[in-house]
């Protein structure tokens, strides 16, 4: 992921929703989609990516009163930095685990105008 990809991914209005709803208690998509008004395929997709990011997490599988599973989420982002400097970007996601993502660290240029 570029540095671009990820600062677009925390700063997503759903996505943001999403990490911070989840950041104490893990929430299934239903409530997500419910508490925060998000539509239900988008909440999917947001978390979809989130995952795949290794920002959120499936804690686990719980059982509703109709007798369907249900999956429950929660924010594995401890602290997220966007960071410009003389026309660069630079993106660090720290996670709850202690581990840290760094992206554009190197300090490369990123061409903006091209994308």
């Amino acid at each position: 992921m570029d540095p671009l990809e990820a600062s677009r991914l925390i700063t997503d209005e759903y996505s943001a929703k999403i990490l911070v709803a989840t950041y104490k208690r893990p929430k299934s998509a239903i409530e997500l989609s419910r508490e925060y008004g998000i539509p239900i395929a988008a909440c999917y997709r947001r978390i979809h990516a989130l995952e795949k990011a290794g920002l959120i997490r499936c804690t686990e599988r719980a059982l509703t009163q109709k007798g369907k599973r249900i999956s429950l989420y929660l924010s594995q982002l401890k602290n997220a930095y966007i960071f410009f400097e003389n026309g660069k970007i630079r993106v660090r996601f720290q996670l709850a685990s202690g581990h840290t993502q760094d992206f554009g660290g190197d300090w490369k240029a990123v061409d903006v105008l091209s994308r």
